[in-house]
C-alpha cells in the first residue's frame, strides 16, 4: 500500500483494521477455523469472510454507512459476532448495548449514540417499549419472530444477515487505523455512563500487550461482546492469528466442560470467577483439559494454590475500556496484590491532585500515556467536557488510586471515584442513587459499595423516607427490578 505517513510508530491498516484482517486471513489460512461457538458449529477464515461480506451487503442495503454508529443488542453468539464484525466491514461504529440495561439508563444509551439502526435479540424488544428512543427507526431482529415491535420502529428479520448477495461497496475511502472501530459504554461514576471511543489500534495495542498469547491459542470467550474484556479477547485472537471459542456466559458448573469441549488454551478470570471455582470439590479431572494460561483480574490471593491445582500460567494485568493493558505482569507474579508493571510504550506516574508526583509508597492516582498516537482512547462520544477532564495535561487519567513499590510494581488502593464493582461490573452509584431517589416515599439515598463474600463488592443503599412515610424494602425493590440492571439492585 501507499502511505501517507511514515511514522514508524503506526502499523499499516493490515495489521490492525478488522476489514484488511478478515480479508488477508481468508487468503493466507482460509481452513484455519477462526471461532467455534457453544453448540459445536465452526467458522473458517473463509467462512467468517463469506458470511461477514454477506451481512455488510445487507446492512449496507439498510443504508449503513461509513461512520454510522449502529447499536447491537443481543447475547453472545453467531449473529452478535456477525452484526459486529459487518458493520466494521463497512466502517461502520459497532455500538453494542448491556443485556441488563432497562429503563433511564438504556434510553440514555441510546440516545447518546444518536443511532438510526439497531440489531437487536427478539426477546429484549419489549424494553424498547418503555423508554423514548430517540432517532432509532430501523431494527433487524435476531434470536425469534418480531412479534412485540415497537411503534415506530420498523423490522427486518435477520435474515437479512445471512442472504447470499454480491459483496457490499467498499467504503467511500480506506478506514484507517486511527478510525473509530466501536463506542463501549463504560459505568458513569460521578455522572451517567460515557461512551467510550476505541481506534482499531487501541484494540491491536491490547492485542500486542502480552506476549504469551499467541497465534497457536484458542481464547474462550465468556465474556459478554458489549464489554471492553470480551470485544477485546476477540480482537486479540484476530489481530494475533489465533482462534475463539465464543460462548453466552462463565458458568461455573460446566466451566471445565466448556474448556475441554471447545479445546481453549486461554482465557480471561475477573473477579468472583475465581473463588467460584476453587470452591468446587476437587477432582481427578482438575489438569485434564487444554487450558494452559489464564489472565487473572485481579490477582487473587490464592493465584499460586489455582495455577498449581489446574496446572496453568496465571498472569494479572490492570486495563480500563479507555487504555490497552498499560500495566502487566509476568508469568505467575510472587508479588501479593500486584498489578503488573508498565509495559512497553507506556508511561505510569501516581499524581496528587495538581497532577505532581508522588514518592514510592505514597497513594496516588494512575495516570497514563502511551508513545504511540491512538494506542489508548480518543474521547468520550458527545461528551467534550469528559474527555477534557480525563485527558488534562496530555495524559489519561484514570481516576483509580494506586501505590508503587521500590521496585516498580503497581497496587489498586481504590476508586477515586464513586463507583462500585460487582461481579465483574462496574456500578454508577450516581445512576442507583437517581433510581432510587425516584420513588416516592424516599427522600434521600446514598449508595455505597460493602465487601461481598465472594469478592468484589455487593450494593448497600442507604435511605431516608418523606416525612410521614416508610420505606418498605420489598416495596421498593419491586419499584425497583423494571427500571435498572439485576447487577445494580441493592442486596
Amino acid at each position: 500500500m501507499n502511505r501517507t505517513w511514515t511514522d514508524p510508530r503506526i502499523p499499516a491498516p493490515e495489521r490492525c483494521v478488522l476489514r484488511d484482517l478478515i480479508d488477508a486471513s481468508a487468503a493466507a489460512t482460509p481452513d484455519k477455523v477462526f471461532v467455534r461457538f457453544a453448540d459445536g458449529q465452526e467458522w473458517t477464515h473463509r467462512d467468517l469472510r463469506v458470511r461477514v461480506a454477506r451481512a455488510a451487503a445487507g446492512l449496507q442495503g439498510l443504508g449503513v454507512r461509513q461512520d454510522d454508529l449502529v447499536l447491537s443488542w443481543q447475547p453472545n453468539g453467531p449473529e452478535a459476532l456477525l452484526a459486529w464484525f459487518a458493520l466494521n466491514y463497512l466502517g461502520a461504529v459497532y455500538v453494542p448495548l448491556n443485556l441488563a440495561w432497562r429503563g433511564r439508563l438504556l434510553e440514555y444509551a441510546i440516545r447518546l449514540a444518536g443511532a438510526r439502526l439497531i440489531v437487536v435479540h427478539a426477546g429484549l424488544l419489549p424494553r424498547l417499549r418503555e423508554i423514548d428512543r430517540g432517532g432509532l427507526a430501523d431494527a433487524v431482529v435476531v434470536g425469534g419472530a418480531a412479534t412485540d415491535v415497537p411503534d415506530g420502529l420498523a423490522p427486518h428479520d435477520a435474515g437479512i444477515l445471512h442472504a447470499d448477495r454480491p459483496d457490499p461497496s467498499p467504503p467511500a475511502r480506506r478506514i484507517m487505523p486511527w478510525d473509530t472501530q466501536k463506542v463501549i459504554y463504560t459505568s458513569g461514576t460521578t455522572g451517567p455512563s460515557k461512551a467510550v471511543l476505541c481506534s482499531y489500534l487501541q484494540g491491536a495495542a491490547c492485542a500486542h500487550a502480552l506476549d504469551a498469547i499467541d497465534a497457536t491459542d484458542r481464547n474462550l470467550v465468556n465474556l459478554p461482546l458489549f464489554h471492553a474484556g470480551g470485544t477485546g479477547a476477540v480482537n486479540r485472537m484476530l489481530v494475533k492469528g489465533g482462534s475463539i471459542a465464543l460462548v453466552e456466559s462463565f458458568e461455573t458448573r460446566t466451566f471445565w466442560d466448556t474448556v475441554r469441549r471447545t479445546e481453549t488454551t486461554c482465557l480471561t478470570l475477573l473477579g468472583a470467577m475465581v473463588p467460584f471455582l476453587m470452591k468446587e470439590p476437587p477432582s481427578p479431572r482438575d489438569r485434564d483439559h487444554p487450558l494452559r494460561k489464564v489472565v487473572m483480574v485481579p490477582l487473587a490471593d490464592d493465584s499460586r494454590a489455582f495455577g498449581e491445582r489446574f496446572g496453568v500460567a496465571v498472569y494479572t494485568t490492570f486495563n480500563m475500556t479507555e487504555t490497552s493493558w498499560p500495566l502487566v505482569s509476568g508469568r505467575d507474579p510472587a508479588t501479593r496484590g500486584t498489578c503488573g508493571r508498565p509495559r512497553p510504550g507506556v508511561e505510569a506516574r501516581l499524581v496528587d491532585a495538581n497532577d505532581c508526583e508522588v514518592a514510592p509508597g505514597v497513594v496516588g492516582e494512575l495516570i497514563l500515556r502511551t508513545d504511540t498516537p491512538w494506542a489508548m482512547n480518543h474521547g468520550y462520544h458527545g461528551d467534550p467536557e469528559a474527555t477534557v477532564r480525563a485527558w488534562r495535561n496530555g495524559w489519561f487519567h484514570t481516576g483509580d488510586a494506586f501505590r508503587r513499590d521500590e521496585s516498580g510494581d503497581f497496587f489498586f488502593v481504590d476508586r477515586m471515584k464513586d463507583a462500585i464493582r460487582r461481579r465483574g461490573e462496574n456500578i454508577s452509584s450516581f445512576e442507583v442513587d437517581a433510581e432510587i431517589g425516584g420513588h416516592p416515599d424516599v427522600r434521600e439515598v446514598a449508595v455505597v459499595g460493602v465487601p461481598s463474600e465472594h469478592g468484589e463488592d455487593d450494593v448497600l443503599a442507604v435511605v431516608a423516607p418523606v416525612a410521614g412515610h416508610v420505606v418498605d424494602p420489598v416495596a421498593l425493590l419491586g419499584y425497583l427490578r423494571p427500571r435498572m440492571a439485576y447487577f445494580t439492585l441493592p442486596r
